[in-house]
């Protein structure tokens, strides 16, 4: 047995889980999430818990099952404390803003780069070179911060770039390090 996919999801108090066919809807005090989760998983709702189980041994419902269990861990902890994403700017000039709701970014190109959020994404900026990305939905989460990350990623002579907050940056030499 999958040692993740074993372990029941346990739903907190002001949670309701209810699951329709092969669909999952997860309501909670942040908003509401649904999924549809793969036809052969079962999910077995018991008192103040939630149980993946796979039909059979084969190596298709074993990669399944962990994953499917994950998901539904991740729906639930989204919509009681939701998740956040945070990106710190390295570079001279480089900056981040808001307008209304978009991102402005200026990141050493000719022009500035605006960002809109996603409907469920929030975005804060509590210093000009600090970006936070929030919101109830792990990947949508995870996705829009890859996507600010990928308008000028972490260069590795000087280290300019948009990073994750606490991500290295392996650092290469240049010219004059190689005599």
């Amino acid at each position: 047995m999958s040692r993740i996919g074993r372990a029941p999801i346990e739903i907190p108090a002001g949670v309701d889980v209810t699951i329709n066919g092969n669909v999952i809807d997860v309501k909670g005090p942040k908003g509401n999430l649904s999924k549809e989760v793969h036809p052969d998983m079962q999910l077995e709702l018991s008192e103040g818990s939630l149980l993946v189980t796979r039909p059979s041994d084969n190596k298709e419902h074993r990669s399944l099952h962990g994953l499917t269990r994950s998901l539904i861990a991740n729906m639930i902890q989204g919509v009681t404390a939701g998740f956040t994403r945070n990106l710190e700017i390295v570079g001279v000039g480089y900056r981040a803003a808001m307008q209304g709701t978009k991102l402005v970014l200026s990141l050493g190109y000719s022009h500035p780069i605006e960002v809109e959020p996603a409907a469920g994404i929030e975005i804060e900026v509590p210093s000009p070179t600090k970006i936070s990305v929030k919101g109830i939905d792990k990947e949508l989460v995870g996705q829009t911060a890859a996507n600010i990350r990928d308008f000028r990623r972490p260069e590795p002579y000087l280290g300019k770039g948009i990073r994750y907050e606490g991500e290295h940056v392996r650092r290469k030499a240049g010219k004059a390090g190689k005599a």
